[in-house]
């Protein structure tokens, strides 16, 4: 039965790292007190050591350990033991890069598909639908192949920002881009604002937080909807 958390963001503005989600991870890692990092998204260009450190220190406040998924020699077999997982954020390029040259992408999705209970923040969390195609991120590595572990039936635009209609900026919106994916691809496409986390049990799937969602279908304009709404129809 999966059994996961997928967030827009790791750390809200005025916030410390994971300090609006930790009364969500004491319930989702219940029972646990080792939890498996994946630190491959190296925001910054952070070190998988620094970026670990950060995590733990989270953590350590609801007394789970963390271990980083680098450390391991056979890293197959450590997500294959792992009694819960947590995929953090940076760039979802150099993760899903890694995650393919490592040969960990399948092994991954085969123990969220198994229960292994799972979080994902940001490029943790683009990585949860089919394809990493809606990320907001710089292309710095060029992973194998843009295929993720597809969790969720639909792709994910984290820190999703809405236009602001007093702007002077002539750039593209989030909401133009996503459009322009839906030229080429007809994934459903869920824009996250910080803040907001989809909470899956299985098949049903509820926006949790204080904000609603943007949801983007090809061919359809966008719409809203609510936190607590079960979106497993998408």
């Amino acid at each position: 039965m999966k059994n996961l958390i997928i967030a827009s963001t790791s750390t809200l503005h005025s916030g410390t790292y994971l300090d609006y989600l930790l009364p969500e991870l004491e319930t989702l890692y219940s029972g646990l007190d080792e939890i498996l990092f994946v630190p491959f998204a190296r925001p910054g260009g952070i070190s998988h050591d620094s970026y670990t450190e950060k995590a733990s220190s989270a953590f350590q406040q609801i007394g789970k350990q963390l271990v980083g998924l680098h450390t391991f020699e056979d890293q197959v077999a450590a997500i294959a033991d792992a009694k819960g997982i947590f995929t953090g954020g940076g760039n979802t390029f150099v993760l899903v890069h890694a995650l393919h040259a490592r040969k960990l992408m399948q092994p991954l999705r085969e123990a969220i598909f198994s229960g292994t209970p799972y979080l994902g923040t940001s490029a943790g969390s683009n990585i949860c639908g089919p394809s990493m195609q809606t990320t907001n991120d710089m292309p710095i590595v060029y992973p194998p192949s843009f295929k993720t572990l597809g969790l969720v039936g639909f792709n994910i635009n984290p820190h999703y920002l809405d236009p602001n209609p007093n702007s002077t900026h002539m750039g593209e919106t989030r909401e133009t881009r996503i459009k322009e994916f839906h030229t080429q691809n007809t994934i459903p496409v869920i824009g996250l604002r910080e803040g907001s986390w989809l909470e899956v049990k299985e098949d049903a799937i509820i926006l949790k937080g204080k904000l609603s969602a943007r949801v983007f279908l090809q061919g359809k304009a966008p719409y809203e909807i609510e936190s607590g709404s079960q979106i497993d129809y998408i």
